[in-house]
């Protein structure tokens, strides 16, 4: 297990020319339903001999509506995440919205995530940055890329940054594919959010849509633009998921789909060389 988080610290150096992955469902819905996610993860993880997190909140504090399913809470939460850690050997991501839980959630968590709302808060960004873990911070839906640098002095060197959509008008995001050479720039790790950048925010009638079907070819066009690490929300039954639903993608699509995103990396690497060459 040490040797694999180490290895994501070593994305943070930029020296890789591989791809990372962040997966798992949006919300822990159950212990059973995350080991059956997580374990298969691992499966897909160990036969395209590719590093994988596991992703899963254990409370939603940013839903639509009062009435949406926010997760178990910090504490059993934490305990079902350390559970699939033990299980599956996978590092873990998690969720964090206040200054007090960061510390309780390092001690479980590999990489503490910054909601994309959350990423000007400071004392929330100094917090998560004291815990030493890795520091995922969402860009903000309404912010500039270049901004984010300024979330990344906040968290500390060992942050990733991962570009989810910004706001175009009333519950519609679009992706700045140039902005994502923006963020490169800031010299942190960037991780494009497939599957919340198809997000229509809210626009469900007290719950959030989107359109799943664009979460790969967006994944395509993000390799181009030399992202880092890809994210996707991941589920057994998409329709059925109790968060992000509708753009969430299918553990089947997922796996069929990651080769690909390997061979599109590794035909960017290869033209590059190319490159210098000449």
């Amino acid at each position: 297990m040490e040797k694999k988080i180490a290895s994501f610290f070593e994305y943070n150096s930029l020296k890789s020319k591989g791809i990372f992955f962040i997966a798992g469902p949006c919300v822990i819905e159950s212990e059973k339903l995350c080991l059956c996610i997580a374990e298969r993860l691992a499966d897909i993880a160990q036969k395209n001999k590719v590093d994988i997190v596991f992703k899963a909140s254990y409370d939603k504090a940013n839903r639509t509506s009062r009435a949406s399913f926010r997760g178990p809470g910090m504490q059993k939460g934490l305990r079902i995440l350390e559970k699939v850690k033990k299980s599956t050997g996978l590092a873990i991501c998690t969720d964090i919205h206040s200054p007090h839980d960061a510390m309780a959630a390092s001690e479980v968590a590999d990489v503490l995530q910054i909601p994309a709302f959350l990423c000007r808060q400071t004392d929330l960004l100094i917090a998560a940055g004291k815990t030493k873990k890795i520091i995922n911070i969402k860009k903000g839906q309404f912010l500039a890329p270049s901004d984010m640098g300024y979330a990344v002095e906040k968290a500390g060197k060992n942050s990733w940054i991962t570009e989810r959509g910004t706001f175009f008008g009333y519950n519609r995001l679009v992706v700045d594919f140039a902005g994502i050479s923006e963020l490169l720039k800031i010299g942190v790790p960037v991780i494009f959010d497939a599957t919340h950048s198809v997000q229509r925010p809210g626009a469900g009638e007290g719950r959030s849509l989107g359109n799943r079907e664009l979460a790969v070819p967006l994944a395509r066009a993000a390799l181009c633009m030399e992202v880092n690490g890809l994210f996707f929300e991941v589920h057994p039954d998409p329709d059925k998921a109790l968060c992000d639903g509708p753009n969430c993608i299918s553990l089947d699509e997922f796996e069929l789909n990651l080769p690909m995103f390997l061979e599109i990396r590794a035909m960017i690497n290869k033209w590059h060389k190319s490159e210098k060459i000449k």
